[in-house]
């Protein structure tokens, strides 16, 4: 089962998942667009010792168009996960 969800009956004996507790993670920083040489992955140590990476996504642009990029972005990242 996907996302460690649970099962559970519903009314009328349908069977139904339970999505699992979830974490987003996120950074944000404003800098200079000219300023920036390298954006890297950053690692993340899970409970059970493994480590993940949260890939860094750059958007430039003025206020507005980094805001319309920024829900574009959040938008096609929910896309990838249909099940939640």
């Amino acid at each position: 089962m996907r996302g460690g969800g649970k099962r559970c009956r519903a009314a009328f004996g349908e069977t139904i998942e339970i999505m699992a507790n979830l974490t987003l993670v996120y950074g944000m920083r404003l800098l200079p667009a000219d300023e920036i040489a390298a954006v890297a992955d950053t690692p993340i140590t899970l409970k059970n010792g493994n480590e993940a990476h949260v890939t860094m996504h750059v958007l430039e642009g003025s206020r507005e168009q980094i805001e319309a990029q920024l829900k574009m972005s959040l938008d096609a990242f929910f896309d990838f996960y249909p099940e939640i």
